[in-house]
């Protein structure tokens, strides 16, 4: 069994050292445990302090590409490079590296497929009121949305077996916290979590410039994934509105037209409302069109599944993941 822990970074010369001490290079259950960091573009030298602390595998993009992507490659990567466990963890050594074996035990145990580290932000000191409320709030949308349970959906310290790691696919360029839980939720992976303790703050998010933001981006992924996956859902709740105020102003039309004295009278609702449900017929048509091609997308994620499965088994190399990733191996340099 080997277990790999991939980092994504982005201009973390100066924490990553410390993430690193923390991480284990033994842990029960597994034969083998490999670091691998995947450098997003950094111009500080990450990839030489990686390299110089003992990262067995750096994967370096010449360009800033975004979290979402690091994430995807370091998964892709980790996989071509036999893993059947992969830990990812944030450069930043905010979370614990000690909880690893609770991170690993319901994988190990075989009770779940991907397993989310859960921060316990409620408690958590360093949050502020808003953060956490902004927090809590996100993850009941997502939990509603994925059908999981996961308390903390925007923890990144997180665990996937060989089978999660290869059915994940993250579309977003923002994040992979949010989508990665609702498609798990979606395609039948089973998702769990753990409570895990967190260090203190090192230095602020460099995800977003402000909650704002944030909260707008987050927001965006979750109604994109969620789609994805619940098309016909989604456009018969918006064909609803038009619909029922166009029944509406038929009904008002048709009342007047049968009780009052002049029966030519609020044609303006009639028009209004014939418009309002050609808009709504419109809605659920696009819907059903939008489920038709839910269907291929499903279709082309279990290709795309089959195809990572024969690529492990004919042993391609990560150094085919892009066309701008650089992937650097060497033996591993314990640190001190």
């Amino acid at each position: 069994m080997k277990l790999v822990i991939q980092i994504p970074c982005l201009n973390e010369a100066e924490t990553l050292p410390a993430t690193l001490a923390d991480l284990p290079r033994s842990v029960d259950g597994f034969d083998t445990v490999e670091w691998l960091v995947v450098d997003d573009g950094s111009t500080d030298g990450t990839a030489s302090v990686a390299r110089k602390h003992g990262v067995d595998h750096v994967v370096r993009f010449t360009q800033n590409k975004g979290l979402a992507v690091a994430f995807q490659t370091g998964l892709d990567a980790a996989l071509k490079l036999g893993a059947d466990v992969i830990v990812n963890t944030d450069a930043d050594n905010q979370y614990v590296a000690a909880d690893l074996p609770l991170l690993l035990g319901p994988i190990l145990a075989g009770r779940a497929d991907m397993v989310v580290g859960d921060r316990q932000v409620r408690g958590h000191e360093e949050f502020s009121r808003s953060k956490k409320f902004l927090q809590q709030w996100g993850s009941w949308v997502v939990r509603h949305a994925s059908d999981t349970d996961v308390p903390d959906t925007t923890s990144g310290f997180r665990a996937y077996n060989r089978e999660a790691a290869l059915r994940l696919n993250v579309v977003s360029d923002f994040s992979y916290t949010l989508e990665t839980i609702i498609q798990a939720g979606k395609s039948d992976i089973a998702v769990t979590h753990v409570p895990i303790r967190t260090n203190p703050r090192t230095r602020d998010s460099r995800l977003f410039r402000s909650t704002f933001q944030y909260l707008r981006r987050s927001v965006e992924t979750i109604l994109r994934v969620y789609t994805m996956y619940e098309p016909l859902r989604i456009f018969l709740w918006l064909a609803a509105l038009p619909g029922l105020l166009g029944l509406v102003l038929f009904g008002r039309f048709a009342w007047f037209y049968l009780t009052g004295p002049d029966p030519t009278g609020h044609i303006q609702s009639l028009v209004i409302g014939a418009a309002l449900l050609i808009l709504s017929v419109q809605l659920v048509a696009l819907g059903i069109i939008a489920d038709l091609m839910r269907a291929n997308r499903v279709l082309t994620e279990r290709t795309l599944h089959r195809v990572r499965r024969l690529e492990l088994e004919a042993g391609v190399r990560p150094e085919s993941l892009a066309e701008e990733a650089v992937v650097d191996e060497h033996e591993p340099v314990v640190p001190g």
